[in-house]
């Protein structure tokens, strides 16, 4: 292999791994440093943006110690760190380990730009080789698996990027004339690469928020299928929900490995970016597929145009003027990845906090893809550029054949089935399943399956369900735990499309709606799903699934009167059952507005029986409310530390016909 081919190589690979850290760091912050809604968001932001502002000290570390020295450090503490994380720890040793990996491997970034002027062939390739690996694994990465395939794997991703950043030699960009290995290791004024390269870099973080968040998101993908076909605002289980994912793959490497048009053509990256940022920001998810096309278009034609290589001057390092030029441009290529990193930080607390501190937060995507698009739009456009370090377009086939199999591998669609007549008795469970993240700060939807198989259920309300946000890992939580379930599922959105309520039924659902619920000072937004359930020969039951959320120092009052309302208004006289995380204790003047509407309590039996925290349950916050004619029966709250809530489950005599 060819020197620049490894030099590409490594990056992505290192690119890779960073990712991979990012996902267990970034939801640590809100399942193990802080807890969301409890937690100052101020002091979790603080917390997340503290390390990045720290990795801005790294050229000068680079500058003092050599290049070289520092970056095979900090990618053997990066490596270190990703093994670590595949036996997932959980807890604060789990924070403590990924914090260390996200730490060196900013400072790892630092020390590849310093003497990397062509990085955008091995960024875009790290990108899309994670999300089309992201795709394949149905969005649970091998960090999270802990079994000998993951370990394997994470073995030999680990022992390449190793053995690539061991080899001795010229590390300049991808297109560098010359391939063979320098006389020695790279120091502090070693000048082997050219001057160009700081608009690529200073990219990179920003690159990677838009990628995570929209252009290469598999989980927002799937998200977006399940909007397609199901209309009134809901979600439900898609076919081949992971097909949009080689699309968005092949779009992006085709748009970052070839030659950006001359001339008015330049345009169409940012113009597309832009376009794919605001149909995003606008929070619809009929929306979402649109978005992440033109996204992951726009970001990889952005990167084709700050790809600089072949500009005059970027052979110079044989004189002393051109040594002086190139060190001053390794510099500037440390500081550019350190800044735009910390901008990737800036993104992700400022948009996700939002939830939390209730500022409107559409802009932070937009004002991203505005920065990318400026950035790159202005750069000087290349006359001669140096050829790719591989043939582009076979690069961009292998990845997107990558990502082809995750629609055949990752791909299952529960079905509902007609059993024969309708039923004597419903199983009903209602879960805060907190993103799926338990107690530990582990992803757990083994744990989360496990409780609720156990109650051997008709249906199940799930509250907090998280299908994408990057901030907890970019998971489809959703549709993972329906596939281990067996169950297909209804979504209702909430605070944006990818977050909100769901109802998972063994029979046939038809009608849902969803109606949003004033926000009466809750940030996080809040709604109704109702849905009917078919249990055949005409006998329909009204199932309705919610999380109220309540004024800062109050109950949910006027989100219960609306929920009661809207629940009562869709049963029409049938059966009714309403459940869910509803923030209210027995007694309350929330709790009350279900009682005066006629509903029954129907954990009555079991009371007091408490739900939060899972740990030590105190609160009697989570509950399963039924119209007259449904006689329950063996409440329970199953102990589980697989969220920080128990689930509630009870069985429904249904009424004679």
């Amino acid at each position: 292999m060819r020197y620049r081919q490894l030099t590409t190589g490594t990056l992505a690979l290192g690119v890779l791994l960073l990712i991979d850290v990012l996902r267990v760091w970034l939801p640590g912050i809100i399942t193990i440093f802080g807890q969301a809604a409890s937690t100052p968001a101020e002091l979790m932001g603080a917390f997340a943006l503290g390390w990045f502002v720290l990795a801005m000290g790294a050229p000068t570390v680079v500058r003092r110690v050599g290049a070289r020295p520092v970056t095979v450090v900090a990618a053997v503490l990066l490596a270190v760190a990703r093994l670590a994380l595949t036996a997932a720890p959980g807890g604060r040793t789990q924070l403590w380990v990924a914090t260390a990996g996200l730490l060196a491997g900013l400072v790892w970034l630092v020390g590849v730009a310093t003497d990397t002027d062509r990085p955008v062939p091995g960024l875009a390739l790290g990108f899309a080789v994670n999300a089309a690996v992201h795709a394949v694994l149905d969005t649970v990465d091998l960090v999270w698996r802990g079994d000998w395939v993951a370990w394997l794997l994470s073995a030999v991703a680990v022992a390449a990027f190793l053995v690539g950043t061991a080899q001795p030699g010229r590390r300049g960009g991808a297109g560098d004339a010359v391939d063979g290995p320098a006389d020695g290791p790279v120091g502090p004024a070693d000048a082997s690469a050219g001057p160009g390269g700081g608009r690529a870099w200073l990219l990179a973080g920003p690159a990677l928020l838009l990628a995570g968040m929209v252009a290469l998101s598999p989980a927002l993908a799937r998200t977006g299928m399940s909007y397609l076909f199901a209309g009134d605002g809901v979600a439900r289980s898609p076919l081949f929900g992971l097909a949009p994912v080689p699309v968005a793959v092949a779009g992006f490497l085709c748009a970052a490995l070839t030659r950006p048009p001359r001339g008015p053509g330049r345009a169409y990256g940012p113009v597309a970016l832009l376009a794919g940022a605001v149909l995003f920001a606008l929070d619809r998810g009929d929306l979402l597929l649109p978005a992440i096309f033109l996204a992951a278009v726009g970001l990889g034609a952005c990167l084709a145009l700050t790809d600089d290589a072949g500009h005059p001057g970027s052979d110079t390092a044989s004189t002393s003027a051109g040594d002086a030029t190139s060190t001053r441009a390794a510099g500037r290529r440390g500081y550019a990845v350190a800044a735009g990193m910390l901008v990737f930080a800036l993104g992700a607390v400022g948009y996700y906090s939002a939830y939390d501190l209730g500022y409107p937060n559409a802009a932070v995507p937009v004002v991203v893809a505005v920065l990318i698009a400026a950035v790159a739009f202005t750069a000087r456009p290349v006359v001669h550029r140096l050829p790719l370090p591989f043939p582009p377009l076979r690069a961009a086939a292998a990845v997107t054949a990558l990502a082809l199999l995750a629609p055949v591998l990752a791909d299952e669609v529960p079905v509902a089935s007609n059993r024969d007549g309708p039923p004597e008795r419903l199983t009903v469970v209602a879960y805060n399943i907190r993103m799926g993240f338990g107690l530990d700060g582990r992803f757990d939807l083994t744990g989360l399956a496990e409780v609720v198989e156990r109650q051997r259920p008709d249906v199940v309300l799930l509250s907090e369900v998280d299908r994408a946000w990057l901030l907890n890992g970019g998971h489809d939580t959703l549709d993972l735990l329906a596939d281990r379930l067996g169950m297909p599922y209804v979504f209702g959105p909430a605070a944006d499309p990818v977050w909100g309520d769901a109802v998972l039924s063994r029979w046939p659902v038809a009608d849902p709606q969803t109606v949003p619920l004033a926000a009466v000072g809750a940030p996080t937004g809040a709604q109704a799903l109702a849905v009917t359930l078919d249990l055949s020969d005409g006998v329909r039951t009204a199932v309705v699934s919610t999380h109220l959320q309540p004024p800062p120092g109050k109950g949910p009052v006027v989100q219960a009167r609306a929920v009661v309302d809207f629940a009562t208004r869709y049963a029409a006289g049938r059966p009714l059952v309403v459940a869910g995380d509803l923030n209210t204790e027995p007694g309350d003047e929330a709790f009350a507005e279900f009682s005066n509407a006629g509903l029954v309590d129907a954990l009555a039996a079991a009371r007091p029986l408490a739900t939060s925290p899972a740990d030590d349950p105190r609160q009697q916050i989570d509950h399963i409310f039924v119209s007259p004619g449904l006689t329950p029966s063996n409440p329970v709250a199953p102990r589980s530390t697989a969220s920080d809530h128990l689930p509630v489950a009870v069985t429904l005599t249904l009424p004679p016909r």
